[in-house]
């Protein structure tokens, strides 16, 4: 039986690296067999690159370190719903299914704006669970997003 709240936990921990550095607060964790593969967290302001998003960096991290883009049987754990750019990473890496925590009503792919993964692929299904840990994902990103308005520095 596969944890989903325990490897949510360990989303959130990368998701607070992000909130620590300035980031927008989202973590990811990928798992095969119920071991960790990889994790990653929003790079996007450090690195200036708008496609460091978590998921995109985990998915990258996973495939360096089993030297294999597919990613076939394993599963990523978002805190924030995948947008679009990150459904389709997850997608080409063939990852099996993704959990995610929070919606995002702007640019979430998996039903809060557009849902990607109830249409059928030609070659790829990935199943898509929401909802896991899904206040205190938003919950951070609630407190990021208000020392932002209010012009403060993102650590605490």
């Amino acid at each position: 039986m596969i944890d989903h709240e325990y490897f949510m936990s360990i989303a959130l921990e990368e998701a607070a690296k992000a909130y620590d550095e300035g980031e927008v607060p989202v973590g990811a964790v990928i798992v095969y067999r119920n071991q960790i593969l990889a994790t990653g967290y929003n790079k996007v302001e450090q690195l200036k690159d708008s496609m460091q998003h978590a998921e995109c960096v985990a998915i990258r991290s996973a495939a360096k370190k089993i030297n294999n883009w597919r990613l076939n049987g394993a599963i990523l754990y978002s805190t924030l719903e995948p947008c679009v750019m990150c459904s389709g990473a997850i997608f080409q890496a063939r990852i099996a299914k993704v959990v995610w925590g929070a919606r995002d009503l702007r640019t979430g792919a998996s039903g809060s704006w557009v849902d990607l993964y109830s249409l059928k692929h030609p070659l790829h299904q990935v199943e898509s669970l929401g909802g896991i840990k899904e206040q205190e994902s938003a919950s951070l990103l609630k407190r990021f997003f208000e020392l932002q308005r209010k012009g403060g520095i993102c650590c605490e």
